[in-house]
């Protein structure tokens, strides 16, 4: 019997996303960014005035990161686009399976010199159908990993010699050696076993002790995870089963930002978690570190 400490977690944002996803800090802006999958769109919260933008497009939208001018790059049914927040308008920039009927993008993150990572998956979630892709900074696509079911959470070690991988129905945390200068990886180990009961690891951030923050789809929280030892920290409980993905965020990096989603929930469900696909927040004993920026 693990004993470990739990939190509870509030409402930041009644967004009631049907597949809420890819929370964002966004320092410059003050603000923290979020997706709806389904929805076709991004949410803005700002942090201090406490309102919220809306901003809906014609493509599933699945990842939000910050280009090198804090506007920002979106990951997308097949592809990757700039998105210019002053003129709220769309460039394309790569395409990324977009030849594949039912493919889209989904999770991402940049690394420390600026390459964008995201993974793929096939909408009926076709086993091993999905890869990992790097775009480095000539924006060349690079498929990092094949047969990938649904790519996931990412996460580099604090001294980036790691990468911290999820393919969500394996139900590990793969670490795989990271080369920062070029970019090459290796499968090193699985690092983090989900038990079944706990739910599905999803997406993940690492806080700056070196431990990972999971979100895990149907456990009714994120569960904090030491890579080092496999080993359970804590959990933030959320009154939902269904939590997709989490960031460290406010002007302290001392909040956890929680994603949620509606999707897979029968009407009785709804009924039962009626705050399924809110965002919530939590303050909690630990930092994270700034995202990094695309390159590009």
């Amino acid at each position: 019997n693990m004993i470990y400490s739990s939190m509870n977690a509030s409402v930041l944002y009644p967004s009631q996303c049907y597949l809420g996803e890819g929370p964002l800090w966004h320092a410059e802006r003050n603000s923290c960014f979020w997706v709806d999958i389904e929805g076709k769109k991004f949410y803005e919260y700002k942090w201090l005035e406490k309102t919220v933008q809306c901003r809906r497009l014609d493509y599933r939208v699945t990842l939000i990161v910050q280009d090198k001018d804090n506007h920002l790059v979106l990951g997308l049914e097949g592809g990757i686009a700039r998105y210019n927040l002053n003129t709220e308008t769309i460039t394309w920039l790569i395409d990324i399976e977009k030849q594949y009927n039912r493919h889209r993008c989904n999770d991402g993150k940049v690394d420390s010199r600026g390459r964008l990572w995201v993974g793929t998956l096939q909408m009926d979630f076709m086993e091993g159908a999905g890869s990992l892709y790097c775009v480095n900074e000539n924006m060349e696509l690079q498929k990092k990993q094949d047969k990938v079911t649904i790519s996931n959470g990412l996460a580099w070690s604090l001294d980036n010699t790691r990468l911290y991988f999820i393919d969500s129905p394996t139900h590990k945390v793969q670490s795989f050696l990271f080369e920062e200068e070029t970019g090459q990886i290796i499968f090193e180990k699985d690092v983090i076993h989900i038990p079944t009961g706990m739910g599905t690891p999803d997406g993940m951030a690492i806080d700056e002790e070196g431990m990972l923050w999971i979100a895990h789809w149907g456990g009714f929280g994120v569960y904090r995870w030491n890579p080092l030892n496999g080993e359970l920290i804590s959990t933030v409980k959320l009154p939902v089963p269904n939590v997709t993905s989490c960031a460290f965020a406010g002007e302290n990096l001392d909040h956890l930002l929680i994603t949620t989603a509606r999707q897979d929930l029968s009407e009785e469900d709804l009924k039962k978690y009626p705050e399924s696909g809110d965002v919530f927040y939590a303050k909690v004993p630990a930092k994270g570190t700034l995202p990094h920026k695309c390159i590009f």
